[in-house]
């Protein structure tokens, strides 16, 4: 039995297929979904969503969201999705560390919601990048 996954953000299916197992970033931490799975809605946080297809994990970036369990239909509304495969793991670290440079020098409400949303953007970039080159 697999679980049908369907990722849908603003202007684009991202992620339509079937898997075994999907860790998703929840609000509350990483939410391990397999089939049979009780009813489920919940938000996401901004993270790496792995899905497991035949032994071999993808990861893909989900930029906060929603997610809907439901008879093995994994239905996940996002507001932005990003695929692994063009992220370079040094320019992956690269960012981290700007961005973290950011957070530091930010003065205001504002600039720090917005260095403190890029910073975990930089962080599931760079985690997607060294779950993809393993």
């Amino acid at each position: 039995m697999t679980l049908k996954i369907r990722v849908i953000a603003p202007d684009k299916i991202v992620w339509d297929a079937e898997a075994e197992e999907i860790i998703l970033p929840s609000s509350t931490g990483q939410l391990g979904i397999l089939t049979g799975h009780i009813p489920l809605l919940t938000a996401l946080d901004i993270g790496v969503m792995r899905v497991r297809i035949e032994k071999e994990w993808k990861p893909i970036i989900l930029l906060g969201g929603f997610a809907e369990i439901k008879n093995n239909d994994i239905t996940i509304l996002v507001n932005g999705a990003e695929e692994v495969n063009d992220i370079n793991l040094d320019d992956a670290k690269n960012n981290l560390e700007n961005a973290t440079k950011i957070l530091e020098a930010a003065e205001t409400s504002k600039e720090k919601i917005e260095a403190t949303q890029t910073l975990r953007k930089a962080k599931a970039r760079l985690q997607a990048a060294t779950i993809n080159n393993n």
